[in-house]
C-alpha cells in the first residue's frame, strides 16, 4: 500500500492504481492489497491528500473506493484518463457522478445490501431506546433517583411507526417493528404492491399519523431537507424521529429549533449534515440520542462490504457484470 505523500519516480510497468479516498481500517486494507493483488493502493482517507494524490497518479488510477458521503464527482472522474470504475462501500452512491460515469463508459457499483440487517437492527434499537427513554433513565439512575418518584416510560406495543423510504432497508425496519407489534405505515415516491402496511401519499400525512418517523429514504439533492419544520410540527411534541438514511434529509436547524421548542418531542439520530463532525447544535438536548453513524457498522457487515467490494472489481477485471451495479 501506499500513500499520496510519496514521491518514488513511477515506473513504466507499474501496476494500475486502486485509489482509496474514505476511512477503511488497517485490517481491511490489508486483505484488499491481498485479495486484489494486480492493483496497488493508495490510501487517502483525508480530502487534502486525496486531491494530491488524484494528480501525483492521475494516469494510473483504474479503480476507486469511495463511500456516499465523499463520493467522486465528475471534475474528478475528468482528472483520471485511466479510470474504469468508481464503487462504494455501503449502499448510498449520492456523491459519486453516477450519470458523468456513464457518458465516459465508467462502471459504478456499491455494496447494496450487505449491511441492511445490521441498519435495521440498530434503527429498532433507537426506536426502542427513544421512546422508552433510556438515555434518561439511565442518567437518573446514576443520579441515585429511583423508579417510584420518576414518570412512567412510554411502551412500544401499539405504537405507530412511519417509515419514510420502502427499500430493502424500509422493509427489514417495517418487518421489525411488527415483531414488536407495531402498527407500519409507510410514504414512498408510489405504493408497492406487494408490501402489506397502510401506504400515505405525503410525508405530511404519514408523519400527522405516526408516533415514531423513521427516515430510510437515499440522500442527494432530490431529499435535501425533505424532513423539515412542517413534518416536525405534523409529527408532534410527543412525536419521535430516527434517522438512519443521510444528515442532509433532515434540516437539523429546523430539528433543534422544534426539539427546543417542545414542537417535537424527541429525535434519535444516527446521521448528520455536519459528519464528521457532531451536530453542535444538537448537544445539549436532553431530548436527543445520537450515535456516529455506525448503523451499519457490525464484524459481520463490514466484512460482508469488503467481499462486496472484491467481488465487483474481480467481475469487472474479469469482464463480467458486477455484482451490485449502480
Amino acid at each position: 500500500m501506499t500513500s499520496a505523500t510519496a514521491t518514488a519516480p513511477i515506473a513504466a510497468a507499474s501496476r494500475p492504481i486502486l485509489l482509496i479516498n474514505t476511512v477503511v481500517a488497517d485490517e481491511d486494507l490489508l486483505q484488499i492489497a491481498q485479495r486484489l493483488p494486480s492493483l496497488e493502493l493508495v490510501y487517502v482517507p483525508e480530502p487534502a491528500a486525496a486531491e494530491a494524490a488524484l494528480q501525483q497518479h492521475a494516469a494510473r488510477v483504474q479503480v476507486v473506493l469511495t463511500i456516499g458521503s465523499v463520493g467522486l464527482s465528475a471534475v474528478q472522474m475528468d482528472q483520471l484518463p485511466a479510470l474504469q470504475l468508481v464503487c462504494a462501500l455501503g449502499a448510498g452512491y449520492e456523491k459519486v457522478d453516477v450519470a458523468h460515469a456513464r457518458t465516459r463508459g465508467i462502471a459504478t457499483g456499491n455494496g447494496a445490501g450487505t449491511n441492511d440487517s445490521c441498519v435495521a437492527d440498530h434503527t429498532l434499537a433507537l426506536v426502542l431506546a427513544s421512546v422508552r427513554q433510556l438515555d434518561y433513565y439511565g442518567a437518573q439512575l446514576r443520579a441515585g433517583v429511583w423508579r417510584t418518584t420518576l414518570p412512567l416510560p412510554a411502551g412500544i406495543t401499539g405504537k405507530r411507526l412511519g417509515v419514510l423510504g420502502l427499500g430493502t432497508i424500509g422493509r427489514k425496519i417495517a418487518l421489525r417493528a411488527q415483531a414488536f407489534e407495531m402498527e407500519v405505515g409507510y410514504h414512498n415516491r408510489s405504493p408497492k404492491a406487494d408490501a402489506p402496511w397502510t401506504y400515505f401519499d405525503s410525508l405530511l400525512a404519514l408523519a400527522e399519523w405516526a408516533d415514531v418517523l423513521v427516515v430510510a429514504t437515499p440522500g442527494g439533492a432530490g431529499t435535501l431537507h425533505l424532513v423539515d419544520a412542517t413534518v416536525m410540527r405534523a409529527l408532534g411534541p410527543r412525536g419521535h424521529l430516527v434517522n438512519i438514511a443521510r444528515g442532509s434529509v433532515v434540516d437539523t436547524q429546523a430539528l433543534a429549533t422544534a426539539l427546543r421548542s417542545g414542537e417535537l418531542g424527541f429525535a434519535a439520530l444516527d446521521v448528520y449534515e455536519s459528519e464528521p463532525l457532531a451536530p453542535q447544535e444538537l448537544l445539549d438536548l436532553p431530548n436527543v440520542l445520537l450515535t456516529p453513524h455506525v448503523a451499519g457498522w457490525s464484524p459481520e457487515s463490514v466484512q460482508a462490504t469488503v467481499d462486496r467490494f472484491v467481488a465487483n472489481v474481480q467481475a469487472h477485471l474479469a469482464g463480467r457484470p458486477l455484482v451490485s451495479p449502480v
